[in-house]
């Protein structure tokens, strides 16, 4: 069941909701009283459901804060069920990243297969890249987080065999055709990380695999999509291309009074301008404690974008887009409170996977705090779903098991039947 959750995270809503329900159902009709057990890290994503809710009360637009409480239920059913049914946890952590790893690979097959079979009617390449692979519905940047946990857990297995090389491998290249800057840096910066100080490899063998990986990642880089887009990312000189079209710099993003129909943000220049129209709703409204509600800042988004034309006609729509910034959007929506949460639940993430020093965790613990820098992820339904079922499976399981082993050697049974220590 845990596994159906997260496998079914990049297929349609309605697959991953009845994954869900199903999931909670069986919890709820299974529980018995002993496999009832609280942890404090799982009460961190019930509460921010719980301010979301809360903040109905104050909310902008209530009819789109009420919507969004749908779509963020997986912060408040995903740990209840696991409150009430631990026997999910004597499968191990592990058992369940090997299916959930193992889905994705058969994914990236589909994915890549499709691409080509566009490619032969089409003839364009572009089909290999970016939304072009993933489907805009589905969105290259979510999928490359879905692929980067199998690429850890690949890269992290101490009996490696060819098939967990390929699997790595293939998903590594997924990882660049799907162009996400953000996400690349973060598993290339991991990857060399692991080699380097956590592989079991003799040292000569490890400088070696180091410059090897550094120069595939380099090559990729350079020869695909990705290059574009960081070139496309880091351009500041402000200049006029043969359309007309104006690139701004990043101090233009923050200082022009209003802009035009030809001005263009690139990435950093956007968000630039996201977090100052920020800064104003802060000066503006008084909304700190409070923020705006749950989802209702856009439409404040919006009429800042009216106030500095950003939505004049011919523009690229930057005036509907949200902040792209996790951290941004939950100041805005729910206040300093909801902010706090926010970073206590990363806090308690990062700081638990060092504890058990388990690479996967950390790995899955920087990603997060990294992507959520650039995107909005827990304001979409499959990043809410896929970042708190693995929270609550990384920060659960290794308690569970230990007070499962305890209790079996108290009791004079050993170890688990069918389950590794993590």
């Amino acid at each position: 069941m845990v596994s159906a959750v997260l496998v079914t995270v990049p297929l349609g809503y309605a697959y991953n909701s009845i994954a869900i329900i199903l999931f909670v159902l069986y919890s709820v009709l299974a529980a018995k009283k002993g496999d009832i057990h609280f942890d404090k890290a799982l009460f961190l994503p019930i509460a921010l459901y719980l301010l979301m809710a809360l903040s109905l009360l104050w909310s902008v637009d209530v009819g789109s804060s009420l919507k969004a409480l749908s779509k963020e239920a997986s912060l408040l059913f995903i740990p209840l069920a696991l409150f009430l049914n631990r026997r999910y946890i004597r499968m191990g952590k592990k058992y369940i990243l090997k299916n959930f790893s193992v889905a994705m690979v058969l994914a990236g097959v589909i994915f890549l297969a499709r691409a080509f079979y566009r490619y032969i009617q089409t003839g364009n390449t572009d089909v290999f890249f970016y939304h072009e692979l993933a489907t805009i519905q589905i969105n290259a940047i979510y999928v490359s987080a879905l692929f980067s946990v199998p690429l850890y857990y690949f890269l992290t297995l101490k009996r490696k065999n060819t098939w967990s090389y390929t699997a790595f491998a293939f998903l590594f290249l997924l990882i660049f055709l799907l162009a996400s800057k953000t996400v690349i840096i973060i598993d290339v910066m991991l990857t060399a990380i692991y080699v380097l100080f956590f592989s079991r490899m003799p040292n000569k063998a490890r400088f070696t695999v180091f410059i090897l990986f550094l120069a595939t990642a380099f090559t990729l880089g350079y020869f695909s999509k990705v290059k574009e887009r960081i070139i496309s990312e880091f351009t500041t000189k402000p200049t006029q291309t043969e359309e007309g079209t104006n690139i701004l710099t990043v101090r233009e993003a923050w200082e022009k009074p209003r802009f035009t129909a030809n001005d263009y943000f690139n990435g950093s220049a956007f968000r630039v301008y996201q977090f100052r129209i920020f800064t104003e709703m802060l000066e503006e409204d008084g909304i700190v404690f409070t923020g705006y509600g749950l989802n209702a800042s856009p439409q404040k988004v919006f009429t800042k974008g009216v106030e500095h034309n950003v939505n004049s006609e011919g523009s690229y729509g930057y005036g509907i887009q949200n902040f792209h910034n996790q951290y941004v959007e939950t100041f805005a929506d729910l206040g300093i409170f909801g902010l706090i949460l926010l970073l206590i639940m990363l806090g308690v993430n990062l700081k638990n996977g060092l504890k058990n020093k388990d690479f996967v965790h950390i790995a899955f613990a920087i990603l997060m705090i990294a992507l959520l820098l650039t995107e909005s992820f827990l304001w979409r339904q499959r990043g809410v779903v896929f970042f708190t079922m693995l929270y609550c499976l990384v920060n659960l399981s290794k308690g569970f098991e230990k007070e499962y082993h305890e209790k079996n050697t108290n009791n004079g049974g050993g170890r688990l039947p069918g389950v590794t220590p993590l």
